[in-house]
């Protein structure tokens, strides 16, 4: 696992690079913020979130992973099965608890106040994926740590699933619009823009919906599955109602403190 950075940073860039050209080339919205303010706030709290990860876990999530199987710790270093398998189940519940941690943090005062800072952004793009409040980025970091410990997560499955999850941020943010031949089929399996952008709706109703990032199967298996906004596509409000003025979404300090600040008034 000496690659692990390289790969994981290189995979990130690529997929960030991708969609960024796609987004200028074909943009779904125009943003009623400045890209350049936008930008500002949601890549600082990139760099913010990669410096707290690298604070609470310096050697990365796989070397918890590659503790646990030395250590024979988890449920699945009790089972023998091909390793392949092993691998496919552990992403597969990885992301369902990835799933489950977003619906917590949508139901817990104090945790949504940290997860606000994310739908609060009043556009969606590829840096939509990224803009997480760093506490938020510690909290989920070390709920992964103890699933990895529990579960005992090999950590060939954990460098696969972050960069998936990163991807699948990133993709599933992005400011495109896939055409309706692909995006009903292309839905029955991973998350698309059409469906997370409900989640993203100032209804409230369809933003505590649509919790999935990278697997659609979880709405749908525990009722969380919103087909279409009741607005339509084209005519969804983004963000949140509270945050839609540009002074309170963005901002270096906005963002950062955000959490810690009254609810502006609507």
């Amino acid at each position: 696992m000496q690659n692990e950075a390289l790969l994981r940073m290189g995979s990130f860039i690529a997929i960030l690079m991708v969609m960024m050209v796609w987004e200028a080339c074909l943009p779904n919205r125009v943003s009623p913020v400045a890209k350049t303010k936008r930008w500002l706030s949601n890549f600082f709290l990139v760099f913010c979130g990669a410096l707290v990860a690298r604070l609470i876990v310096p050697t990365g999530l796989a070397v918890v992973a590659l503790y646990a199987d030395r250590h024979q710790i988890g449920l699945l270093n009790l089972v023998t099965l091909p390793q392949w398998l092993i691998v496919l189940i552990a992403m597969v519940l990885l992301d369902c608890l990835i799933y489950w941690q977003h619906r917590v943090f949508h139901r817990v005062p104090i945790l949504w106040r940290l997860h606000r800072v994310h739908h609060a952004d009043p556009h969606l793009d590829a840096s939509s994926g990224l803009r997480f409040h760093p506490l938020e980025i510690a909290l989920s970091l070390l709920i992964k740590a103890l699933a990895i410990v529990v579960l005992g997560v090999p950590a060939e499955a954990i460098l696969l699933f972050e960069i998936l999850l990163n991807a699948s941020s990133i993709f599933n943010h992005s400011n495109v619009k896939l055409p309706d031949w692909l995006e009903w089929p292309l839905r029955k399996l991973i998350v698309t823009q059409a469906m997370h952008r409900i989640h993203h709706s100032q209804v409230v109703t369809e933003t505590d919906s649509n919790f999935g990032f990278s697997l659609s199967v979880w709405d749908k298996l525990f009722g969380t599955y919103t087909h279409q906004a009741a607005a339509g596509d084209d005519d969804l409000i983004l963000g949140l109602k509270e945050y839609n003025s540009e002074k309170t979404n963005t901002g270096i300090l906005t963002v950062l403190l955000m959490p810690f600040r009254h609810t502006p008034k609507n």
